[in-house]
This record gives C-alpha cells, sequence and structure tokens, in this order.
C-alpha cells in the first residue's frame, strides 16, 4: 500500500499500519513522478493530504487496478472520479503527530468510512469501530466533529482564559468540564445541562456578563443564549428532569 502524503496523517496512518502487518510506503504530494506511478504494483493507494489538494493528486495518479482511498471527512468520492475503485476512511480523532496519531488509529476509535470494502478491511486491521456515512451527509457529519472537537478546544481556552483572570489554576475548571462531559454520554445533553440557564437565573447570567472582560462578551453571550434554549427545553420535557440527573452547578 501507498500513502501520498507525509504530513500528520500520512505519518500516522504509516506507522499505525505497519503496525498491524501492512507493508507501507510513503510518498510525497510534491514528487510528481511518484504520485504518477502511485497506484503501480500496490492493492490501495490512500491520499492523506489537506482537502484542498485531493483532486489533483488523484487526477495525477495514473489509474490502475489499485483501489485509491482518501482520508477527508467532508471531502465526497467524486473527487476521486478518474478512479474505478474509490473510497475513504476518515479517523474520528485528532492526529497531532505521527506517534501520538498511530496510538489513537490503535485505540479502537471511530473511523467514517466509504466506497470501496477495503476502506472498512483497514479500520478492521486497526482494531477500530465503523460509521457509514452518506455522500450527502459529509459535510454535516464533518461539521459534527468540528463542533465536537475543535469548538470544544475554543471554548475550554476561554475557561483557560477567564481562570487566569481571576487568578486561579485552570485545572479545577477542566475537572468540572470532564464531569459535564461525562453527564452528556450518561443522561444526554438535555438532562446534563446544569448552572443558572437551566434554572432560567437571569440575574446570575447578567453578574457573569458584567464581570467578564469585554472581549470575552460575544462568545459568552452566544453560549448563553444557546444554553437558555436548551434550558428551556429541558424545564418544558419531564423526562429531562429526574432521580438520576447530575448535580447542579
Amino acid at each position: 500500500m501507498r500513502i501520498v502524503g507525509n504530513g500528520r496523517a500520512g505519518g500516522s496512518f504509516a506507522t499505525a499500519l505497519t503496525s498491524v502487518g501492512v507493508d507501507i510506503e510513503v510518498v510525497s504530494r510534491t514528487e510528481p513522478a511518484d504520485i504518477l506511478s502511485a497506484a503501480d504494483g500496490v492493492d490501495a493507494v490512500l491520499i492523506a493530504t489537506p482537502d484542498s489538494a485531493i483532486g489533483e493528486v488523484a487526477t495525477l495518479i495514473k489509474p490502475g487496478s489499485a483501489v485509491v482511498l482518501h482520508c477527508s471527512g467532508a471531502t465526497r468520492l467524486d473527487v476521486l472520479s478518474g478512479h474505478t475503485n474509490v473510497g475513504s476512511v476518515h479517523p474520528l480523532m485528532a492526529l497531532p503527530d505521527p506517534e501520538t496519531g498511530a496510538e489513537r488509529l490503535l485505540g479502537r476509535g471511530w473511523f467514517a468510512v466509504a466506497g470501496h470494502p477495503l476502506a472498512g478491511e483497514l479500520v478492521e486491521l486497526l482494531r477500530g469501530r465503523t460509521l457509514f456515512v452518506d455522500e450527502g451527509q459529509r459535510a454535516l457529519y464533518h461539521a459534527a466533529a468540528a463542533v465536537s472537537a475543535n469548538h470544544l478546544v475554543v471554548l475550554l481556552a476561554q475557561v483557560e482564559r477567564l481562570a487566569a483572570a481571576a487568578g486561579l489554576p485552570v485545572e479545577p475548571f477542566l475537572e468540572l468540564a470532564q464531569g459535564s462531559f461525562d453527564d452528556v454520554g450518561a443522561y444526554g445533553a438535555l438532562s446534563a445541562l446544569t448552572g443558572p440557564a437551566a434554572r432560567g437565573d437571569t440575574d446570575t447570567l447578567d453578574q457573569h456578563r458584567r464581570a467578564l472582560p469585554l472581549g470575552e462578551r460575544d462568545l459568552y453571550d452566544a453560549l448563553a443564549d444557546e444554553a437558555g434554549r436548551l434550558g428551556a427545553a429541558r424545564m418544558a420535557d419531564p423526562t429531562a428532569t429526574n432521580d438520576v440527573e447530575p448535580p447542579s452547578v
């Protein structure tokens, strides 16, 4: 198998697949001759480049019997339309560097697959779990992935800043966040919501706004408004308040 792209994704897949016995060769997307012959003599080619480069790389690869895959979450399979056997395998996890990425690829995580069955076979080799995402829903799937990972980091960055502004360490707040994360998994988001928004306590929310540094208010307001809508839905839904709901903050 060849992997086109030697960045974080390509390095992560190369390390992980090598460890489970797959013969891997990595080629750079900056070498046109290597890309041209990438499908020669192998069963599969995995394009592990930035999304914007997938189509260009696929066009450069000389078509053959090899399955051509990409590992993008949002990109549809038609970007590989010059090839007969195509598919995709997107790891639903962050791959910050090849070593950490390989560990996560082998950590029984989730992968979104589409197209040729070889995509699913690769996930089985990595001992992962499979999601089948409809082609028409790929962008929405990837938006959910971005919110769950990237937006969560943005939110916790605000926690870091506010804790520092109050002269406090961030660790207690991260433990609180972990508890809320666990509660969503255990009870669902509607039941997991606690705090002033869940209680409809607008006085406390106004105190927060007055205390916030000016540059922090827009993000807080956007999330507090959404928390208010979720809180209203929670109070209107009797199934969201029960004997197993998490404690309030």
